[in-house]
């Protein structure tokens, strides 16, 4: 209930696997839809980082499927395996400047989006990280 009412409140949540599940789809309602989540497994030594949604056979081959999770999932592989928050943060910011300007898979589009495909919308993320760190005068080996 909280993670609905007051999703906010919450940085991470530790549950045994068959609960971040149940949480992790709920929580893709909130955000729109599940190609948006990152998902993190993190051990003593070893890391897994992916999107929460499955390998959608249905959407398989199309270059339909929202490749944001996938990005996001790597912004926290950047925080927490290789302890750079920077530049989680500018993927993250990429990818919110990429959705501020109208771009959107066909899972979160909406009548006035742009619609993109998974390779399009990854292109548009890559730009605007590109176009960032070119405005601030610094090159950064995440974008090259």
């Amino acid at each position: 209930m909280q993670l609905v009412r007051d999703p906010g409140q919450f940085d991470v949540i530790l549950t045994q696997n068959m609960f971040g599940d149940i949480l992790s789809d709920l929580a893709a309602t909130i955000s729109g839809s599940l190609g948006m989540l990152p998902s993190a497994s993190i051990g003593d030594r070893h890391a897994l980082y992916e999107p929460v949604h499955g390998s959608a056979p249905d959407i398989a081959g199309q270059n339909s499927a929202n490749p944001i999770g996938m990005v996001n999932s790597a912004a926290m592989m950047f925080t927490y395996s290789f302890h750079m928050k920077e530049a989680a943060e500018d993927i993250e910011t990429a990818i919110e400047k990429t959705l501020a300007a109208g771009y959107a898979t066909a899972d979160i589009a909406s009548s006035d989006s742009n619609l993109v495909s998974t390779s399009e919308m990854g292109e548009l993320i890559i730009k605007s990280l590109k176009r960032s760190y070119e405005m601030s005068g610094t090159t950064a080996s995440i974008v090259q």
